[in-house]
């Protein structure tokens, strides 16, 4: 996913997308259904390296990422899978400048539905 999709990298993060129309432009034979189908939910995984830091400090790094991007699952285009990859700088970084650094990418990317809704227009 993360070579056929697309990025977005901010300071403290990196958000991989692929919608459902990329993937079945793909010509792939046998797709996941859940990936296909235009009124799935969005689906992120997230990445946190040691390179962040020690256990404690990427789990708590990992629980404030689920946290940040659980509520904006409602804006992100259906069909869409995300990977969020943490990077070092997160560790030190407060729960609203992760909001802050996924709201960038995901306008970005143009996956958050207001942004489909609106033409682009920001």
């Amino acid at each position: 996913m993360t070579r056929k999709g697309r990025r977005a990298g901010r300071p403290r993060l990196v958000v991989h997308a692929i919608t459902a129309e990329e993937v079945a432009g793909f010509g792939v034979p046998k797709v996941d259904p859940v990936m296909t189908d235009a009124g799935a939910v969005p689906r992120v995984g997230f990445v946190v390296s040691k390179a962040v830091g020690n256990s404690v400090v990427r789990h708590r790094v990992a629980r404030r990422l689920r946290h940040v991007v659980r509520d904006r699952l409602g804006t992100v285009r259906p069909g869409c899978t995300l990977v969020v990859r943490a990077l070092p700088s997160a560790a030190s970084a407060a729960s609203a400048e992760l909001g802050g650094d996924i709201d960038s990418a995901l306008r970005r990317l143009r996956l958050s539905r207001d942004h489909s809704e609106t033409g682009g227009a920001q």
